[in-house]
């Protein structure tokens, strides 16, 4: 997500226990407020505990709704002209693969031509090779200074004149690759409280860092960020909304302001672009969140007995305590997203086995960007969320950056909070540790 696009949105801070009315000093080192938001709001669901039944989220590559909505049409009879957006799984697929036009408002600077171009493994809404590229630089204080246009650099323009490119002074420059979106409706619908119940479990040393983001289809109400390597977004609908300006450049209701390339305005009035703003009436984006909440969460692969005691030493070396193996969704009609959406009956009640905590951490490979300049924000430039672990088997293209390329290679870039852990993985004997990348080798 380019930065600019959150300075739209008034707020974002870390949260600690003080935004739900509790102190705790041994949580300080995670309760660093860096604005002054609304709070965000508890999304408890301990009413209903004891009464409260949970079953498993339904898996598989597969192309099949999880149940958020009926399937719908046969896919290869949908086009332009029959496609409904929302109304059914199948609508909302083909609308979340279709490809955009300069006609349609695409770019002028832009990565993507349609969503499925960047989530595509094994099936649409999964990840890919594909990477976006950020840049900026650290003035003389230290503090970091994001490119003109914010840190996004878009590899593609519509025009020739306006293709962005990196200034040489622009020395922080990272990658940034794609993530799945499969089973993220599932993410969605777990509770603030939830994801804050295991931060407060964690070793104080590994602890993770909350954090608080706008969601903008509910008038900047906060809630705990779970979306993009930073945690910059908290609902489906804001982060698909981010998605279509940043990656293609379609502006809609909640981002009705084109990109620049690298500070020149290209919009409207410009040669450049030709589409009045804004490009989609906001029907777009809620098709690509009611895709993304009705998609499976990935399935796992065969369990044999050497993955099943490579579990056992995931769990026991302390990678588990990231890499949450199983979390619980909210109760059915629990209000989330500051009440802009309702946990429905196919995604609440649910256990997903993400292997995420969906919090910041630092583990020394963070590409120290910012979520947005300035000395208030320094701090989340060493955090990245915890890559959830779910599909890892279809995936050959490792941590944020895509840059390690085995399993082995992506555990010794652990460091700083999860430097004990690399240590403990180092010390196994060699059968532990084929019996741990098997069970690796099974996400």
């Amino acid at each position: 997500m380019n930065t600019q696009t959150i300075e739209r949105s008034a707020f974002i801070c870390v949260l600690g226990l003080a935004a739900l009315g509790v102190a705790s000093p041994a949580r300080t080192a995670n309760t660093q407020r860096v604005a002054a938001p609304p709070q965000a709001t508890t999304e408890a669901t301990t009413a209903a505990a004891a009464t409260d039944r949970y079953t498993e989220a339904p898996t598989g590559f597969d192309n099949q709704t999880n149940g958020f909505l009926r399937q719908g049409p046969a896919y290869d009879t949908l086009n332009e002209d029959t496609v409904v957006a929302r109304r059914s799984f199948n609508d909302n697929r083909f609308i979340f693969e279709e490809a955009e036009t300069v006609d349609d408002g695409l770019g002028p600077t832009y990565n993507a031509q349609s969503c499925r171009e960047c989530h595509q493994n094994v099936v649409t809404g999964g990840a890919s090779q594909i990477a976006e590229h950020r840049t900026g630089r650290l003035d003389a204080s230290g503090g970091f200074f994001e490119s003109l246009g914010g840190s996004l650099i878009h590899s593609r323009a519509t025009h020739p004149d306006i293709v962005e490119r990196v200034a040489f002074e622009d020395d922080v420059r990272t990658f940034r690759i794609s993530t799945n979106t499969l089973g993220l409706g599932f993410v969605e619908c777990v509770s603030n409280d939830t994801l804050l119940a295991i931060r407060d479990a964690q070793p104080a040393a590994m602890r993770g860092t909350a954090t608080t983001v706008p969601v903008l289809e509910a008038n900047n109400a906060g809630r705990l960020g779970r979306f993009g390597w930073k945690n910059q977004h908290a609902s489906l609908e804001s982060f698909a909304a981010d998605a279509y300006l940043n990656e293609m450049g379609i502006t809609s209701p909640l981002f009705p302001e084109e990109n620049t390339s690298s500070g020149r305005n290209v919009g409207m009035g410009t040669p450049f672009d030709r589409v009045a703003d804004p490009e989609d009436d906001g029907v777009d984006v809620k098709a690509f969140a009611d895709f993304m909440r009705s998609t499976k969460a990935p399935s796992r692969g065969p369990i044999t007995a050497d993955v099943t005691a490579g579990e056992a030493i995931f769990n026991r070396i302390g990678c588990a305590v990231c890499h949450t193996p199983g979390i619980k969704t909210a109760r059915a009609g629990t209000k989330v997203n500051g009440g802009a959406f309702t946990v429905p009956t196919a995604l609440g009640n649910k256990i997903i086995h993400p292997y995420s905590d969906f919090l910041g951490h630092d583990i020394g490979t963070s590409d120290g960007i910012p979520i947005l300049p300035g000395p208030e924000f320094a701090a989340t430039a060493k955090l990245m969320r915890t890559a959830p672990l779910w599909a890892l088997r279809t995936r050959n293209r490792l941590m944020h950056d895509g840059l390690s390329f085995t399993k082995q290679e992506a555990i010794q870039r652990h460091t700083g909070q999860a430097e004990a852990v690399t240590q403990r993985y180092d010390a196994l004997s060699d059968s532990d540790r084929t019996k741990l990348l098997a069970f690796l080798d099974s996400l």
